[in-house]
């Protein structure tokens, strides 16, 4: 059961800016892809996910044996898939309580939103808090007036409740102090032992020292140069993207 990507070219506005890219992420297992800025990394997320801008010119995506390299956004998260943003827009007039709802209405009652689960609502609470939130921002728009570090709190909850298969976290490190970084580590390992594939954007790397991958894959100039386990993380922070050569 694995999340597999094959030799994926991607052009945006007319400009390649993937190259055959390969990985795969399997359930319960945290990879981690790691990438100066402008390396492309982010222009995997969205081609992952279906973004319509991000044109797939060739190679494939697969779910768990399916290849989805073709459908749409929307089916590709029935399927399981979702992407955690690296910079979550604000959503006004949406409550983030109201939203937590309508995601498990969806999952459980077939949208009947006028049904509110007290044991979900429970749920929300403890895990908001595990997270470090206010308990105040459930009520409050979503990411409206939030920090960057509540959104990206405030994502990880939503992916929470959605429960995938599969999630990709972009840069879920970036815009936290430690304190922040370690949380969202212990709740990746939790996303993981849960039977989650996560696959981890990032470009320094902080996370990994708090949830330690199994797979570390290095994008420079929209191609994977490098692949291997969690002591290329170390390679990578101790000589810098620039001294890398590709294997």
């Amino acid at each position: 059961m694995t999340l597999k990507v094959d030799s994926l070219t991607v052009e945006v506005s007319g400009k390649t800016i993937l190259n055959k890219v390969s990985l795969d992420v399997e359930h319960g297992e945290a990879a981690v892809l790691m990438g100066p800025n402008g390396s492309g990394k982010t222009t995997l997320a969205y081609a992952v996910m279906g973004h319509p801008s991000y044109k797939v010119l060739s190679g494939s995506i697969e779910l768990d044996g399916t290849d989805i390299t073709s459908l749409p956004t929307h089916e590709r998260a029935r399927l399981g898939l979702t992407l955690a943003f690296q910079n979550p827009v604000e959503v006004p007039g949406v409550k983030l309580s109201y939203l937590l709802n309508v995601i498990n209405a969806k999952l459980t009652k077939g949208f009947d939103l006028t049904y509110v689960d007290p044991r979900f609502v429970a749920w929300a609470r403890s895990k908001a808090s595990a997270l470090g939130m206010k308990s105040e921002l459930l009520s409050r728009d979503v990411n409206v007036g939030f920090s960057g570090g509540e959104r990206k709190r405030a994502e990880l909850l939503q992916v929470m409740a959605l429960k995938p298969k599969y999630v990709i976290l972009d840069e879920p490190d970036s815009g936290l102090d430690i304190d922040g970084i370690r949380i969202v580590g212990e709740t990746i390992k939790e996303m993981v032992s849960s039977g989650i594939g996560v696959l981890i954007i990032t470009h320094h790397a902080e996370i990994t020292k708090f949830v330690r991958p199994s797979k570390v894959y290095v994008l420079l100039k929209g191609t994977v140069a490098l692949r291997g386990g969690p002591e290329l993380v170390d390679e990578v922070l101790s000589r810098g993207y620039e001294a890398l050569e590709v294997r």
